[in-house]
């Protein structure tokens, strides 16, 4: 039995379809990771084989103003899982990175994260790392799903109701569907090894721009709203984000023999199920 952790987000709810009945699924109405005793004593009333967690304060922008609520949940959070014991998957970020690259960036490039949502994740993980028996951290980036909200959603939404709009197009990375995410998760289970601590990258394949990850979307929708490229200083925001965040996948998929699909393929598979739902 496994224990999902903030399973009511886009990716909890993936893994929900995946792992099915040979999990537990708290959300933080069940159980709230900041609380250290809480933690420990539903962790130790339960023999779970592995935890994910998906738990975090994702909220970039209002992460300036509430740096402390940040790092509750992104930093004590899962140092309280950690500490129990039990295997530790625990989801980090491409916010870690100041986004300065030109080439994909590898689990052993230097980080340097320039908000702080960025810096509270980079917390949570040397917390994990310290503290954990057996951990693996995967950072992923631009997550979407059906479930929640997300860059796709709000694209779809804004492309019924728009004949054009703006999108940056000087931010570069690549964007992750939640679903393929989760499969991977699963795929890794099974193969995590007893003292294990290790950190890995995961995203879709592939290299685009929010300008061109909304094109797409748009052209996958049927939508005719136009898409206009703009400049980041054009759409100013409380927090910084990397101009450049591609992630290197290389170790994931040599570590555990993983497969990953191009990024427009899972986006088609993503706007199909959320046309059928």
């Amino acid at each position: 039995m496994f224990l999902v952790v903030g399973a009511n987000g886009q990716l909890g709810n993936e893994l929900r379809l995946l792992l099915k009945q040979d999990a537990e699924y708290v959300d933080r109405d069940e159980l709230d990771i900041t609380d250290k005793n809480a933690v420990l004593s539903f962790v130790s009333s339960a023999k779970y084989q592995a935890v994910i967690n998906c738990a975090a304060y994702t909220a970039v922008d209002k992460a300036e103003d509430e740096e402390n609520l940040a790092r509750k949940i992104n930093v004590e959070g899962p140092e309280n899982l950690a500490l129990t014991g039990v295997p530790l998957i625990h989801i980090s970020t491409d916010y870690v990175f100041d986004g300065h690259k030109c080439t994909p960036y590898t689990e052993n490039d230097a980080t340097n994260p320039q908000s702080a949502y960025g810096r509270t994740k980079l917390a949570g993980e040397k917390a994990v790392l310290d503290v954990a028996d057996t951990a693996v951290i995967i950072r992923t980036a631009w997550l979407y799903s059906e479930f929640g909200n997300n860059f796709v959603k709000t694209m779809r939404r804004l492309g019924s109701e728009r004949d054009n709009l703006n999108v940056v197009f000087d931010q570069v990375g690549t964007p992750t569907y939640a679903k393929d995410l989760a499969q991977a998760i699963v795929e890794i289970l099974p193969q995590i090894k007893a003292g294990t601590k290790a950190v890995y990258h995961f995203s879709n394949e592939g290299v685009c721009s929010w300008y061109d990850f909304a094109v797409e979307i748009m052209h996958q929708s049927g939508l005719s709203c136009r898409v206009n490229p703009i400049e980041s200083f054009q759409y100013p925001t409380k927090a910084t984000r990397p101009f450049y965040s591609v992630l290197n996948k290389g170790k994931i998929k040599s570590d555990f023999g993983i497969s990953i699909r191009h990024w427009q393929s899972a986006l088609q598979e993503c706007i199909k199920n959320m046309e059928n739902m």
